[in-house]
């Protein structure tokens, strides 16, 4: 990401959504994206970032949300595990650690604490209504089952042919 957002980082401040604009726009430009397509995980988080996006020329051909319980979220994200040893990344309940003295170094990424989580939802149910109404071609796909499953069902709406197009966007 760079040096432009190391001082929000470091501060645990909100990125302002220009600057964040700038790195995706930065990556969304290069060749292997312009050929192959890309994916977008968890931005735009506003209608204002989609709006910017789309303005910028990058409207998604999908748009998936996973509509998955609190608990679920809850459990998915705050059993998560790194090893910084190794890097490897653990998860409590369904994949912890073989050896005690892995599991003894684990540590658990800021992101994924109760409190991070719980004000990352928040923000999420803020903004959640006007992503629907602006991605009116997206899926919401049921995420509150097997992450396997989860992803066979993400894979298969990928693989299948794009969703009609809607004429141009007027922003």
């Amino acid at each position: 990401m760079g040096e432009p957002v190391k001082p929000y980082l470091e501060r645990k401040m909100m990125i302002p959504d220009g600057l964040v604009l700038n790195i995706v726009k930065a990556r969304l430009g290069q060749l292997d994206c312009a050929t192959r397509g890309w994916v977008l995980h968890g931005f735009p988080k506003t209608p204002s970032q989609a709006e910017q996006l789309v303005q910028a020329g990058y409207e998604p051909n999908r748009v998936f949300f996973l509509d998955v319980s609190v608990d679920t979220v809850m459990e998915r994200l705050t059993l998560r595990r790194s090893d910084p040893v190794t890097g490897e990344m653990y998860h409590l309940q369904h994949k912890p650690p073989r050896h005690t003295y892995v599991a003894q170094r684990l540590q658990i990424h800021p992101q994924d604490t109760e409190q991070a989580v719980r004000g990352s939802l928040q923000h999420f149910e803020t903004n959640a209504e006007d992503l629907y109404e602006f991605f009116t071609l997206s899926q919401h796909l049921n995420a509150d089952q097997d992450i396997h499953t989860v992803f066979e069902l993400i894979e298969s709406m990928l693989v299948n042919p794009i969703p009609k197009k809607l004429p141009p966007r007027v922003v």
